[in-house]
C-alpha cells in the first residue's frame, strides 16, 4: 500500500499547526511501515524541512505553483459566490497535470484542508479536475477547522467547498463535528470519519526518557508505575513488583514498571534484582512489564529530572519501603499527579500520605522504638489483589488521573494510526 499525503504547505514553520499536525501522521504512517509521498507546493523551501520532513524514506514531491513562467497566487475564495481570477481555470489545469503524474502510483491519497480552505479553491478544483484520470486511487478529506454552515446559494467553483469528492472520506478531529462536516459537503454521517489529533509526548520529553520508552512500553500502559530508589532490600523493591503483578493479574489492566535504581552496597545489584524480577513474574507480570534504569547503561542512577519527566507519565506510586525519614519520593511522585500508595507501617509515610490523601496499605515496618511484622490471611497474593482491585477502582474514579492516562495511552500517535488511520486506509 502507497499513500499520499497532499498538503500544498508553502513553508514548514511550526507556528503552523498544521504543519505539527501532518508531521505527526507521517511519523505515524512510517512507524506504521507504509510507504509514503508527500505533496508540496513548489514553493516550499527546502531548507525549511526539520525532523520527520527529513526521513530518508518519505518521497518529497514538489507540485508547480509556476504558470506562464510567474509565481500563482492564491487568492482566499472563501465566499459562496463570486468572481476568480482570470487565470483561476487555466493555472487549475496546470497544476491537475502534475496531480495526475505523482498520484498514478499511490493507493490512497490524505488531503489536508484541501477541499476546505478559501485559498485552496484553485487545489480543490485541480484535484477535482485530477481524479477523473485516478479512477483507482481513495481519497481522504481531512478537515481542521469548524465545518462552514452551507450557504443556501452557491455558484461554481466556489461550490466546491461544499460539493462531495466522487470515492472520498470526509475526515474530522472529533466526533462533535461529524454532523456538521456531513452538512457542508452534503455528504451522509456515515462517510465521515474520526481521526484525532496526536499528543507527541515523548517527543518533549528528554533522550533518557525517550530511551526508557525504547526498552518498555509507557505509552500504552493502563497502570504505569515509577520507583526511584537506592536498590536495598529496605527500599522493598520486590513488594512493587508483586503489587503491579497483582493488580495486572486481577484486574487485566496493562501494567508497567520502571524502577529507576542505583547500586547498594547492602546486596549484590544482580541478586537483588533477579528476586525482583522473579516475584513480579510470580504474581502477574512478564518480563516486558519490568525495566531497571541501571541495565539500560544508568548503573549509578538516572537523571533526577527524568525522574520527575517519568512521574509526569506515570499514574500510580507505591511505596511500601521499610523505613523512610521524610519520603521526598512521595511528595516528587504527588507533584506530578500520581495515585499514592504507602506503607502505613511506616510513621514518616503515615504522616505523609494523611496530608496528600493517600492509599494505605500495611507492609514491615520500622517505628520509633519497635518495628511491625505483616501476616497476610489467607495469603499476600490475595491481599495484593484485593487491594489492587480497590486502587484500580479509584483510579478510574479519579477524574484527573483518568484523564493523564488517556492522554498518554489513547491521544498518542501509535493508538490513532492503528485504532482510527489505518483502518480508514485499508477499508
Amino acid at each position: 500500500m502507497k499513500i499520499t499525503i497532499l498538503t500544498m504547505f508553502s513553508g514548514l514553520s511550526t507556528t503552523y499547526s498544521l504543519v505539527n499536525v501532518v508531521a505527526d501522521q507521517i511519523k505515524m504512517l512510517l512507524e506504521a511501515e507504509v510507504e509514503l509521498k508527500v505533496l508540496v507546493s513548489e514553493a516550499c523551501p527546502d531548507q525549511e524541512r526539520w525532523g520527520v520532513f527529513l526521513d530518508p524514506r518519505l518521497e518529497w514531491v514538489k507540485i508547480t505553483n509556476t504558470y506562464n513562467g510567474a509565481p500563482i497566487v492564491w487568492h482566499d475564495y472563501s465566499g459562496a459566490t463570486g468572481t476568480v481570477h482570470p487565470e483561476f481555470y487555466q493555472e487549475a489545469e496546470w497544476i491537475a497535470k502534475d496531480y495526475i503524474q505523482h498520484l498514478q502510483d499511490v493507493d490512497v491519497c490524505i488531503m489536508h484542508d484541501i477541499l476546505y480552505q478559501g485559498w485552496h479553491l484553485l487545489h480543490n478544483i485541480a484535484i477535482r479536475k485530477a481524479q477523473k484520470f485516478l479512477p483507482k486511487v481513495r481519497f481522504l478529506a481531512f478537515t481542521h477547522s469548524l465545518p462552514v454552515k452551507r450557504p443556501i446559494q452557491m455558484e461554481e467553483p466556489f461550490s466546491a467547498r461544499f460539493t462531495p469528492m466522487p470515492n472520498t472520506r470526509f475526515v474530522y478531529p472529533t466526533y462533535s463535528g461529524i454532523e456538521a462536516l456531513a452538512r457542508q459537503y452534503d455528504v451522509p454521517q456515515g462517510n465521515c470519519a474520526v481521526v484525532y489529533n496526536s499528543l507527541p509526548l515523548l517527543e518533549t520529553l528528554s533522550t533518557d526518557v525517550q530511551r526508557v520508552a525504547g526498552n518498555i512500553d509507557l505509552l500504552h500502559s493502563d497502570v504505569l508505575i515509577i520507583y526511584p530508589g537506592r536498590l536495598t532490600t529496605g527500599k522493598r523493591f520486590e513488594k512493587v513488583a508483586a503489587l503491579a503483578g497483582s493488580i495486572q493479574h486481577k484486574t487485566a489492566q496493562r501494567t508497567r514498571v520502571v524502577f529507576c535504581d542505583f547500586p547498594s552496597s547492602d546486596i549484590p545489584s544482580k541478586t537483588y534484582k533477579q528476586l525482583i524480577q522473579t516475584e513480579g513474574l510470580r504474581f502477574g507480570l512478564e518480563k516486558k512489564d519490568l525495566i531497571f534504569t541501571s541495565d539500560l547503561g544508568y548503573e549509578q542512577g538516572f537523571p533526577r529530572q527524568g525522574v520527575f519527566e517519568l512521574f509526569g507519565l506515570s499514574n500510580l506510586f507505591i511505596c511500601p519501603s521499610y523505613s523512610e525519614s521524610f519520603g521526598l519520593t512521595v511528595l516528587e511522585a504527588a507533584s506530578r499527579g500520581n495515585f499514592l500508595v504507602l506503607n502505613e507501617a511506616v510513621p514518616a509515610l503515615k504522616e505523609l500520605g494523611n496530608s496528600l490523601g493517600a492509599y494505605f496499605m500495611r507492609w514491615d515496618g520500622r517505628n520509633f522504638g519497635y518495628d511491625t511484622h505483616e501476616k497476610y490471611i489467607p495469603s499476600e497474593q490475595a491481599y495484593y489483589e484485593e487491594h489492587g482491585e480497590i486502587i484500580v477502582d479509584l483510579v478510574r474514579k479519579d477524574r484527573s488521573l483518568q484523564a493523564k492516562t488517556r492522554v498518554r495511552t489513547q491521544y498518542n500517535g501509535a493508538w490513532i494510526c492503528r485504532n482510527q488511520l489505518i483502518p480508514l486506509l485499508t477499508q
